[in-house]
């Protein structure tokens, strides 16, 4: 059965109205993961594996900002031309929901949405997303920074949900620099009972267990762990370019990052643009190495015939 894209349907009183929206990509009526509209930025979850089971948290209380699977950078430097040929260096947080490090947080804004299921195991979702700055002076709407096209293709496999996103930024208005920062760019948050605190295995692309607070050099990063009923699951973050350029942080609390301006920073001039890929797999069980490299393998290919 092809993939459908649905909004939440909530039954709310008479007068009262949704803050936001939950979209749902449902398989078999059933959802398997969905587009939510948050405050401060766009994320995916739920994400379930093919059986059903959800492996990432959408809010926890340690870090509330941590939306499941989420895009982001706190160092977004906007290049501001000035009197007498100065610049002015502009900084804005898109990582976190409140002011962080004296960076008032801005917003990631979805401005337009396209759905196409792709046979009967896959669906292709593009988001127009406008990175705002917050209400300040002289720009009560925010001030407009980068332009992103967020392209995420899902597909589904025996054992393992695959959720592909290509990131394209662009500044709008003024150069942009991105970084040095920690926290960016692909985020995914485990779903507690699968943190390695509480039973789980931070694995690499080797099968090698990771530490509790790492940063490793890996093609990717997989986190499994218990999700009851004595079963086990597990979500895999998997970088696609700049691999070797790369920066992860994980963490045995449940939080997994990797983004390319951790040691240096990116400049985007106006007219430029960066691109950015990874891809999440959300497998029942513990599938392996060999298998998530089959599955990168079939996720590139997928992804160069769709260009």
């Amino acid at each position: 059965m092809a993939l459908a894209f649905d909004a939440e349907a909530i039954a709310l009183p008479q007068g009262a109205w949704a803050r936001t929206h939950r979209r749902y990509v449902t398989r078999d009526g059933r959802p398997l993961i969905a587009l939510t509209s948050g405050e401060y930025r766009p994320y995916v979850y739920p994400l379930a594996t093919p059986s059903g089971v959800a492996v990432t948290s959408e809010a926890p209380a340690d870090h509330p900002h941590h939306h499941s699977l989420w895009i982001g950078a706190d160092h977004v430097h906007a290049q501001v031309p000035a009197s007498e040929g100065r610049v002015e260096e502009y900084t804005y947080n898109f990582y976190l929901d409140e002011v962080f490090q004296g960076r008032a947080p801005g917003r990631i804004v979805e401005t337009g949405v396209r759905f196409a299921a792709r046979g009967d195991d896959g669906a292709t979702i593009v988001q127009s997303l406008e990175w705002r700055g917050p209400v300040e002076w002289a720009a009560p709407q925010g001030r407009s920074i980068l332009a992103e096209v967020r392209t995420t293709t899902i597909a589904v496999e025996r054992d393992a949900t695959l959720v592909h996103q290509r990131s394209r930024l662009a500044p709008v208005t003024w150069p942009v620099r991105l970084g040095p920062t920690r926290h960016a760019y692909f985020n995914v948050r485990v779903a507690e009972t699968m943190q390695a605190v509480f039973g789980g295995r931070i694995l690499d692309d080797r099968g090698a267990t990771i530490g509790a607070t790492q940063t490793p050099s890996a093609r990717w990063i997989d986190y499994v762990g218990p999700v009851g009923g004595g079963r086990e699951a597990g979500v895999a973050l998997v970088p696609l370019t700049d691999v070797d350029d790369g920066w992860w942080f994980v963490a045995d609390w449940g939080v997994v990052t990797w983004g390319p301006f951790r040691r240096t920073a990116r400049a985007l001039a106006l007219g430029e643009s960066l691109s950015l890929e990874s891809c999440v797999i959300a497998h029942d069980g513990d599938i392996g190495p060999a298998r998530l490299a089959e599955l990168r393998d079939r996720i590139v290919e997928r992804a160069r015939r769709s260009r």
